[in-house]
């Protein structure tokens, strides 16, 4: 990826725009459910944007996070490198996108992995928004799951309206369609004498 120079005019504004949305305590709730979800001796980040982005930038995290919301040895990463190649590093990233969107994140609030990652490890992401927008988004989906995976407060995130779906035997069925036809009235009792074709005239008596 080449590397970007400053940005002048719109593109400016727009980069602003998205950094305006960066919720720096929404930043440290996540680190702290990451931290305790991995349950594992991972380093906490000094607090910040940059340090937030560099702590995810290998994608280590991240799928360390994913495997933690699965059953012991049916986690979807199986492997993870810690590898300083950044095509490694940008394939966990992509590895975590897929296992999230499997495991219920809507594609809707799936970061790109450019909004996370970039050339430089200095330089501030894309997008790191919808970084937190996805994080948010997969730990309502572990809390809805309720599965005995997700660990952490249970109100550190909004738990999914789930669809009520009904079962109706062949026989409720049948009665609902017997109900249908009640409810469209009956012929019984009625005819079609003295009635004419379309068009024909009608005759008095």
């Amino acid at each position: 990826m080449a590397n970007r120079g400053p940005s002048y005019g719109l593109s400016r504004e727009v980069q602003e725009k998205i950094e305006q949305k960066y919720d720096a305590d929404l930043e440290n709730k996540l680190v702290d459910w990451i931290i305790l979800q991995c349950a594992e001796d991972i380093e906490h980040p000094p607090p910040g944007r940059a340090h937030f982005q560099k702590w995810l930038m290998d994608g280590t995290v991240l799928c360390k996070l994913i495997n933690s919301l699965y059953p012991p040895g049916q986690e979807p990463i199986p492997k993870i490198s810690e590898s300083k190649m950044a095509f490694k590093q940008m394939e966990q990233i992509s590895q975590f996108l897929k296992a999230a969107e499997t495991y219920g994140v809507r594609t809707t609030d799936i970061f790109q992995t450019v909004d996370l990652w970039e050339a430089l490890c200095w330089l501030p992401g894309k997008d790191m928004a919808a970084v937190q927008r996805t994080l948010m988004a997969l730990g309502s989906v572990a809390v809805t799951k309720d599965d005995g995976c997700y660990r952490g407060e249970p109100s550190w995130f909004h738990r999914k309206a789930q669809q009520n779906r009904r079962g109706f035997s062949e026989e409720q069925l049948r009665q609902g369609q017997n109900v249908i036809g009640l409810q469209m009235g009956s012929n019984k009792g009625a005819s079609q004498a003295g009635m004419t074709g379309y068009g024909m005239p009608r005759q008095i008596m």
